[in-house]
């Protein structure tokens, strides 16, 4: 049996056809977010022992982007039940990495900059926090402020 047919069965719901076009738009937009930040890495590459700005970048410009898509959907935008798991889910979640922010940390570490890591850490953890909430709270004046 597969695993969402398991989860499913726990939950008491049945696995269904009305989900593949969920999964379909998840693949999608992941496969879009994961060209981005692959784009993104060949623009701004990060030399080795560097610092990793181009991963922190991209995962501080996708919780920002994510806090303005989640204020706009929630606030005032009806949308379309495939549009959140495609751009929220697959576009974002392809985009953002939180396995090459690992990977960043222990290279770090192994070459002798231990520090420079567990700031990279923390860092990237603060800002990215703060771009979401930031994001947030913008979009929601913005929204405030132009509706009459």
């Amino acid at each position: 049996m597969s695993v969402p047919a398991q989860r499913a069965e726990r939950s008491g719901r049945r696995w269904s056809g009305r989900q593949w076009p969920v999964v379909a738009v998840v693949a999608l937009g992941g496969v879009l977010g994961a060209c981005g930040r692959y784009g993104a890495s060949l623009i701004w590459t990060t030399p080795p022992g560097g610092f990793p700005w181009t991963t922190l970048l991209v995962n501080v410009i996708g919780c920002a982007v994510i806090g303005v898509f989640m204020a706009v959907i929630s606030d005032i935008r009806s949308v379309h039940r495939l549009v959140r798991p495609f751009f929220g889910t697959g576009v974002l979640g392809g985009f953002t990495t939180f396995s090459t922010y690992a990977v960043d940390i222990e290279r770090l570490v192994d070459a002798g900059r231990a520090r420079t890591g567990v700031a990279y850490l923390g860092l990237t953890l603060l800002a990215a926090l703060a771009a979401v909430w930031t994001a947030v709270w913008l979009t929601r004046r913005v929204l405030a402020w132009r509706q009459p």
